[in-house]
């Protein structure tokens, strides 16, 4: 069985891959809608596949699953508050004290419903897993 921390690293380097797939995937300014579709591609790719690993690879409680998932989510949404944090302080434009702020909300807001869904889609898994 694997490990709890090992379970947390896997929380945060998928949580890594969120922000790195978002800063870097915001870079180019042209085709923009197609370059964001691909982010949101893959970082929902990478979410199904966390929850997968959770529950299948490693047999994770639901609930700790989902709170991994979930962790990971938010570790993102941080990264993308603070990259957006340093370009604010970079091209000196922006309302940093919103910005600073952000450092904190982005992440509730991206986690709370990170939970919920992946305890949802845990469900599914385990229901079409249990059908003979």
């Amino acid at each position: 069985m694997t490990t709890s921390k090992s379970l947390v690293t896997a929380a945060v380097l998928v949580g890594v891959f969120y922000g790195l797939v978002g800063i870097v995937f915001a870079l180019p300014a042209s085709h923009v809608q197609a370059w964001r579709l691909a982010a949101w591609i893959l970082s929902a790719a990478a979410y199904v596949a966390h929850i997968v690993y959770q529950r299948v690879g490693v047999s994770s409680p639901p609930r700790s699953a989902a709170v991994h998932a979930a962790l990971a989510v938010a570790l993102g949404a941080f990264l993308l508050a603070a990259s957006a944090v340093i370009h604010s302080l970079w091209v000196e434009s922006g309302n940093l004290k919103l910005l600073l702020i952000a450092l904190l909300v982005w992440p509730v807001m991206a986690a709370v419903p990170a939970f919920l869904v992946a305890l949802v889609a845990i469900t599914a898994l385990d229901r079409i897993r249990r059908k003979p």
